[in-house]
């Protein structure tokens, strides 16, 4: 078995292996497909920074059967329905069913909020501007 040369095992590229294991979960969690999802750019307003705007398709669940979390850097979107057994169906194309949907957020991101209306939930994300570091390193002579 041949493993693939990693693009962050350049020298110049240093402490990024987080980046990669991160990259490998991504491409691992990408095959579910439900529920289906949209992420926006939403531009700046004068009372409001430029944010991302996640929208996920929750059509049949309700505010309770939610939960949207922030778990280290991981943004965790579950949906529970509870099958109802008192009801009897003549057709069931709409299943009761659970879901995670999980988003990696990179640091700095924070989340403004969510809401649901009409069958989608939004997430709304920012990162505030980072601040520009110029720092001057000292050399230290070790000449005796």
């Amino acid at each position: 078995m041949t493993t693939r040369p990693s693009p962050f095992g350049h020298p110049f590229l240093l402490g990024f292996d987080e980046i990669e294991q991160a990259l490998d979960r991504v491409a691992k969690g990408a095959s579910d497909g439900y529920p289906p999802y949209n992420i926006e750019r939403v531009a700046r307003a004068a009372d409001r920074p430029e944010r991302l705007r996640i929208t996920l398709a929750v059509a049949g669940f309700t505010q309770g059967e939610l939960d949207v979390m922030l778990e280290e850097n991981h943004l965790v979107v579950r949906g529970r329905q509870v099958d109802e057994k008192t009801k009897e169906f003549l057709h069931r194309g709409i299943a009761a069913r659970q879901f995670q949907r999980t988003f990696l957020l990179a640091d700095g991101m924070e989340v403004m909020g969510a809401d649901l209306a009409n069958g989608l939930l939004s997430i709304d994300l920012t990162r505030p501007e980072p601040e520009r570091i110029v720092r001057k390193i000292v050399i230290a002579s070790r000449d005796p």
